[in-house]
């Protein structure tokens, strides 16, 4: 019987990846993982299954469902690797090898990443920073790149590449932040995959600066190391954005709107009819109460992570 849920198990001590739990969860992903090496989306992985529920999983393998929307993909391919380097079976290799290969040609020539792939249609064509999709994948090669401990077990063709794709990636980035009146600001959700511009997703997400997404994506080029200047100025100018767009909360706290209107700078709430209002009591009440229009992670980015990023800077220009 499983006793962990399956967000439980991404985040367990290095030894318990040498448990028998870890390993039969691994094994379970081997069953989930669709042919076409990545997974689908909103499935608990640590759900144990009969033989019953096998053969109807083995059925789905040719599906047309692999995402990394919600934490699809990488995080099976993070989870995969720490048990193979904890206890190393060649079926869980094989799966890893096959996964990342899936996210090597998932990516777009201008170097973005679609929710879906292959064959995505409509809004899943998009480069998605929606729910930090693409910043998982990219954290992912980071660290099959830089060899950390549990990706030890990558071959040197692969980590190449790996570096490779997060090169690219990061260059998109760069092309896609959005330029309003002269000045660099943030991202929005969703960005065309051909001309970077930004894209609309579901009818109550459109075309937006991001308060939300746009922090993670700050945060991934803080972690870069000796950054270019085209990086620096980019963290410079999405931090002195959020410095702008700081609202507060009811009890005073910072807080920041999920979208905020291109041009205008305006908090925008949109219902499922599409239509753009300025205050989040205007649309309707299943959105209003379902959604998260306010984030607070800007806060932490501002008043901790750029800190130490700026004293990390000091520290290695001396």
């Amino acid at each position: 019987m499983g006793t962990i849920a399956w967000n439980d198990a991404q985040n367990k001590p290095a030894e318990w990846y040498a448990s028998a739990e870890a390993l039969r969860i691994a094994d379970n992903l081997l069953i989930h993982q669709r042919e076409s090496g990545g997974w689908a989306k909103n499935i608990d992985m640590a759900k144990p299954f009969d033989e019953k529920d096998r053969a109807t999983l083995l059925a789905q393998k040719n599906s047309n469902d692999s995402t990394i929307d919600n934490g699809a993909t990488y995080t099976q391919l993070s989870f995969l690797a720490r048990v193979y380097t904890a206890q190393p079976h060649d079926r869980h290799r094989e799966s890893f090898v096959k996964g990342l290969d899936y996210l090597l040609k998932a990516q777009y020539p201008s170097g973005g990443w679609p929710q879906f792939y292959p064959s995505p249609a409509g809004y899943h064509k998009h480069i998605t920073f929606n729910d930090n999709a693409m910043i998982g994948v990219m954290k992912l090669l980071r660290d099959v790149a830089a060899k950390k401990p549990a990706y030890v077990f990558v071959d040197e063709v692969r980590r190449a590449s790996a570096a490779k794709a997060v090169e690219r990636g990061i260059q998109c980035i760069l092309k896609s932040q959005i330029v309003v009146n002269g000045r660099r600001t943030v991202w929005c959700a969703q960005h065309d995959e051909v001309t970077l511009a930004a894209a609309a997703a579901r009818t109550f997400e459109v075309v937006s600066l991001s308060g939300g997404e746009s922090v993670e994506i700050v945060l991934f080029l803080m972690s870069l190391k000796k950054p270019s200047p085209a990086v620096v100025d980019a963290i410079e100018s999405a931090v002195a954005w959020f410095k702008q767009s700081e609202l507060k909360d009811f009890e005073g706290k910072p807080v920041w709107a999920r979208f905020y209107q291109i041009g205008t700078n305006r908090p925008i709430f949109v219902g499922r009819d599409g239509v753009v209002k300025y205050d989040v009591n205007q649309i309707d009440e299943e959105r209003r109460k379902n959604y998260a229009w306010y984030v607070y992670e800007a806060g932490e980015l501002l008043n901790n992570d750029y800190p130490a990023w700026l004293n990390r800077r000091t520290t290695e220009t001396k």
